[in-house]
């Protein structure tokens, strides 16, 4: 009931609440990003979705439009050359995610789930198939990420993500939730790239 249901009117309520609540701060924001570097205010990108069915995510851009595609920003080398100055405070703060509430309020994505992987990200969604990760919706946060985020290596993320799928519950959701504002705040588990020696 709750996984097929209520997750479902609650992300669109919410998600719909978020959107119309930020709106004055997104065109802010918009404003900063034109202003700072020439590109799209909107960066968008192929992303597993449930099933393995292809969509595109939304973020607000926060690198140069000459950045390698297609690639984790922890695997770039020397990442932080590509990332514009507000880029990097709305990564820090994780505002650069919220454009993602569009892909929760269209059903591509929910609040609560495992991080969507990108389409070429092989190793993590093949590790996934293990747990029937796969088979859900992704997230704009989930247990994964108030466990590590980057800094976890793709078994253990999988892992973490497979022990959502089997725990899936309202209260279970509620505390990734408030574990998700604390990582937010302190900023854990964010890793931008290798840099050059």
């Amino acid at each position: 009931m709750y996984k097929k249901i209520i997750k479902r009117i609650l992300d669109f309520v919410l998600s719909l609440i978020g959107l119309i609540a930020l709106l004055p701060f997104f065109l802010i924001f918009a404003i900063i990003i034109k202003i700072e570097s020439r590109g799209p205010i909107f960066f968008k990108q192929e992303r597993i979705g449930k099933n393995k069915k292809i969509f595109k995510i939304y973020k607000f851009r926060t690198m140069r439009t000459d950045t390698p595609k297609d690639m984790p920003t922890h695997m770039l080398k020397n990442a932080d050359a590509y990332i514009t100055k507000f880029g990097k405070f709305m990564r820090k703060t994780s505002i650069d995610e919220l454009p993602q509430l569009i892909n929760i309020l269209k059903g591509e994505m929910t609040i609560i789930g495992p991080r969507p992987a990108l389409w070429n990200q092989e190793d993590l969604i093949e590790e996934r198939d293990k747990y029937n990760v796969n088979s859900v919706k992704p997230g704009l946060t989930g247990w994964a990420q108030v466990n590590g985020r980057d800094e976890l290596e793709i078994p253990i993320k999988a892992k973490f993500d497979g022990e959502y799928i089997r725990k899936i519950s309202f209260v279970f959701d509620i505390k990734i939730f408030l574990k998700t504002i604390i990582k937010v705040f302190k900023h854990d588990g964010i890793v931008e790239g290798t840099k050059e020696v």
